[in-house]
């Protein structure tokens, strides 16, 4: 495990296929890509990558896509007989 600097928006999934995509190999486990205790950011990378991962590190833009759940939620409404403005008067 090497120890670098936290990207500011870190999606450890699209990180991990950069890396790969450079040529600093990282495994596609999750826990290859890890933030302990202290907060420090750390890669399961060889130490002969740290130069490549670095510079794709210091380049990585995650992204955040949240799941589209309002078929979920509309069908879980329905179920129970209520409307969604209902819903969100219970929620408060």
């Amino acid at each position: 495990m090497i120890k670098f600097t936290q990207p500011t928006n870190l999606n450890g999934a699209e990180l991990r296929q950069e890396l790969n995509a450079g040529g600093a190999v990282i495994s596609d486990n999750s826990n290859a890509v890890s933030i302990d205790g202290n907060g420090d950011f750390w890669l399961d990378i060889k130490a002969a990558d740290k130069t490549k991962a670095e510079t794709i590190v210091a380049a990585h833009n995650g992204t955040t896509v949240a799941p589209d759940t309002s078929a979920a939620k509309a069908a879980l409404l329905a179920r129970l007989g209520i409307t969604a403005d209902e819903a969100k008067l219970l929620i408060g």
